[in-house]
């Protein structure tokens, strides 16, 4: 095994840390330095990550990287065969300007049949990178990037796909209630016949539905998804709202009524969250109710949630919530929040909400300086320094773990690694807020540490144990797709020049990400449809 950045260029002058730094011209509000040399490294990565994708696992969904195979899905990781790995690169290879990527891409989009899948189609995760990817690409490659591309068919095909895959996937809205059935089965499309779904996969399709509405002035998609919506906005029963504007984790599909108020800002609830603040930055004009219910979750976090280790009161953590009850443990999935409520702050004019998000920020990046690897682990706990000592949802570290407490504020519950974003994600937000260079040295940290301890044969894996250096425990031998959307895209923007595409910090924001990081072109209160 080898790293990346042997394979030659400049990148490999960048491992010592920044240089070649080159302020980049000065906008209102924070002053962003390019690292162009950290730029390049990162489309290197992304280049090699690539190549062993399309080499053996083009147009099939993932690469399986240590045994130079493919898949099309996983145990419950469905991803249906229609190359997810490559609709999920497309954005990505658009804003780092890979033409000849983007070319291959742009060639398959119109060959991939959305009636036809042998595996269980999943609702949310077919929206988030196949609808969101597509749609993505679409408003890059008629808004900034429409001088890049000769052959304007190509680029009708984009959005004529994205709405034969919706126009698939309306079945799982045929229910009683509205609320979405999560699985799915095509050939022909029908509902799995679930009997609940989560708020996350009911919560986080509006954007890429009603952005897909708004682009083919059918009105329909929009109102689907926003109607699955609306049962989250107005929860019922009151078990289902244990805090002000924080919710359980499932309904029924039948009424949309809640069946439980246990929850987080990690998965099954997290992207919920993420989208209330991002569809009003979307669309103000419409989406005005969903930044009041944003407001009302991240009042209720801080109100509620905050909580500081007993060994480290100087970190900030979220915890989870069972009824009333919390549970002092989280995820790298959670590490996002950080980032959400940056954003919340700079598009509502509100420095608390984005200096709560710094501290968050703050938190996350001591999981990933505290491991062996220097990556966070997948999830992790701490006794709370507020709540009784010991009671039963406040018990100490494990006897094996205590001296990892002692001195990081949180113990490992999980640890393997998954190619995650969300830190560097959170990162980059907050460079984006502040313009601070410590957040693009924080990412470029985290960036080397993934390279020097997941690169293996043709790509990059998942492994086994953050905690255990050199080599991270092992792979899992698979390159997951959001590695290509999520990843590597976050850690080019942190250190690339000022794009359209890029967060803004003085409200001129061109385009919103989706959960997947997806950019979409913001609204604005342009387009004619309306959410009901």
């Amino acid at each position: 095994m080898r790293s990346v950045f042997s394979l030659g260029g400049g990148a490999a002058l960048l491992l010592g840390g920044l240089a070649g730094a080159a302020p980049h011209k000065q906008h209102p509000g924070p002053h962003y330095v390019v690292s162009q040399q950290r730029a390049d490294a990162v489309k290197e990565v992304f280049q090699v990550s690539w190549d062993g994708y399309y080499k053996y696992a083009f147009p099939h969904d993932s690469l399986l990287p240590v045994s130079n195979r493919y898949a099309d899905d996983r145990v419950l990781v469905f991803r249906n065969g229609w190359g997810a790995s490559a609709v999920d690169a497309f954005s990505t290879a658009l804003v780092m300007e890979k033409w000849d990527v983007v070319d291959q891409i742009l060639e398959y989009i119109p060959e991939i049949d959305f009636d036809k899948t042998t595996t269980e189609v999943s609702l949310f995760e077919t929206t988030i990178r196949y609808l969101g990817g597509l749609v993505s690409a679409y408003d890059l490659l008629t808004g900034p990037l429409n001088d890049h591309i000769n052959h304007t068919s190509d680029v009708k095909a984009i959005l004529t796909q994205a709405k034969r895959l919706a126009d698939n996937l309306k079945v799982a809205f045929d229910t009683p209630s509205g609320v979405p059935d999560n699985n799915l089965f095509f050939g022909p499309p029908r509902k799995g016949g679930s009997t609940t779904n989560g708020v996350a996969t009911i919560g986080t399709l509006v954007l890429e539905w009603t952005r897909l509405s708004d682009l083919t002035k059918d009105e329909e998609y929009a109102k689907l998804a926003q109607k699955g919506e609306s049962y989250l906005l107005h929860p019922q029963p009151a078990l289902g709202e244990p805090f002000k504007g924080l919710l359980g984790s499932s309904v029924r599909i039948a009424d949309g009524q809640f069946v439980d108020g246990n929850g987080g800002w990690g998965g099954g609830t997290d992207s919920f969250y993420e989208y209330l603040i991002k569809m009003y930055l979307y669309d103000p004009t419409r989406f005005g109710e969903y930044r009041d219910r944003w407001i009302a979750a991240v009042d209720s976090s801080i109100k509620h949630l905050v909580s500081h280790p007993t060994t480290r009161p100087d970190l900030t953590f979220l915890a989870m919530w069972r009824g009333k009850q919390l549970r002092f443990n989280s995820q790298h999935l959670a590490c996002f929040s950080g980032g959400n409520f940056i954003l919340g702050g700079l598009t509502l004019n509100e420095p608390a909400y984005t200096s709560f998000g710094l501290a968050l920020v703050d938190g996350c990046h001591d999981t990933y300086i505290s491991t062996a690897t220097g990556i966070g682990p997948e999830t992790f706990a701490w006794q709370d320094a507020r709540h009784p000592l010991n009671a039963t949802n406040n018990p100490p570290a494990p006897a094996a773990q205590a001296a990892f407490y002692n001195a990081s504020g949180f113990w490992i519950t999980g640890a393997d690694y998954v190619l995650r974003p969300e830190v560097i994600e959170s990162y980059y937000y907050a460079y984006r807020a502040t313009g601070d260079a410590k957040y693009q040295d924080w990412a470029w940290a985290a960036f080397r540490a993934v390279n020097e301890t997941c690169r293996v044969g043709s790509g990059y894996s998942s492994i086994r144990d953050v905690n255990q250096a050199p080599g991270g425990g092992g792979f899992l031998d698979f390159q997951e797709s959001f590695w290509f959307a999520e990843v590597l895209k976050y850690s080019y923007l942190i250190q690339a020049e000022d794009a359209p595409w890029q967060v803004k910090a003085d409200h001129t924001n061109q385009f919103v990400y989706n959960t997947e990081a997806h950019p979409i072109r913001v609204a604005g209160g342009r387009e004619k449809t309306r959410g009901k």
